[in-house]
């Protein structure tokens, strides 16, 4: 089995996953605009895309979604003509992008002895040490040329193939979804606790207890009771919560498949209000796990 792995975009994923691949054992040859001062000496970075198929043939595409995913499939395509590769060419897009886009791709690039694939990876800043969680989408024979480095960059029961194409971006997509719906809940009920007719609760010491035989016990809420144990960083930190569009893709597929999702679209609402207004204090600590859980972005408070 070839051990060779390509990944195109090394930042907080991308070189988590291709950390992963190092340890499992296959040499990863790494590509990105502006090569990270982090890099590990162990990752071999190549500085075109030439170079870069003519050493491997599977790539990981590890960049955000939207146009940027074209841009670079388009400078794949043109790298391969120009080097003259006729041989197959593996791509797996483990970026957040639209299933229908991924569709799209797959279909214009099936015909010119490239397969598309695509990976919704879950696990953020902390997934390069305890594994992702891999929702993999494609036909079964293509996905058996990689589904061994999907494995290896998944926590132990963390990947599976999940469905055709554009099945493990969609699976990501509500995998998100929820994710909004969750935080907004915790930070709800946290700010009712600071709030409340008990004003002077141990809040971190009750987040932590609920880790411990609560129904509502969780990793988020784990990460949670490390945010509250930092008050005043709380207290410099906005109210204002970005996000990456995906919840919203999943509020228009429900629509479209008349599917109600109440809680999170008021969760989306939430996040447009408190870029509005600056937010409160529920809304500082969604955007405080989303800082916590996937290296996302805070402002300061102004």
């Amino acid at each position: 089995m070839d051990k060779k792995i390509g990944i195109i975009g090394l930042g907080r994923m991308g070189s988590g996953i291709a950390q992963r691949l190092v340890a499992a054992g296959y040499v990863v040859y790494g590509f990105d605009r502006i090569k990270p001062s982090k890099l590990g000496s162990e990752i071999v970075f190549v500085d075109n895309y030439a170079s870069l198929i003519s050493a491997v043939s599977i790539v990981f595409l590890v960049v955000p979604a939207g146009e940027v995913v074209d841009d670079v499939l388009t400078s794949l395509l043109m790298a391969r003509h120009e080097t003259g590769i006729d041989s197959k060419l593996t791509i797996v897009d483990c970026g957040n992008s639209l299933y229908i886009d991924t569709i799209r791709r797959h279909e214009a690039l099936s015909s010119g002895g490239v397969i598309f694939l695509d990976a919704g990876v879950s696990g953020g800043v902390h997934g390069v040490r305890d594994g992702y969680c891999v929702m993999a989408g494609g036909d079964s024979a293509d996905i058996a040329l990689v589904s061994a480095p999907l494995a290896a960059i998944a926590a132990n029961g963390g990947y599976a193939h999940v469905g055709p194409i554009g099945a493990g971006h969609y699976v990501k997509m509500v995998h998100n979804a929820i994710e909004y719906g969750m935080l907004q809940a915790y930070g709800e009920g946290f700010q009712l606790l600071k709030e409340g007719h008990y004003p002077d609760l141990a809040i971190p010491n009750i987040a932590q207890l609920w880790q411990n035989g609560s129904v509502i016990r969780s990793r988020l809420l784990e990460l949670l009771a490390d945010v509250l144990k930092k008050p005043e960083y709380i207290a410099q930190i906005s109210g204002v919560i970005h996000e990456n569009g995906t919840g919203r893709w999943a509020l228009a597929e429900a629509k479209k498949c008349g599917v109600p999702l109440p809680v999170i679209q008021e969760s989306l609402k939430v996040r447009s209000w408190s870029r509005e207004t600056g937010g409160n204090y529920a809304t500082k600590l969604v955007a405080l796990l989303r800082n916590a859980f996937g290296g996302h972005a805070v402002e300061k408070e102004q």
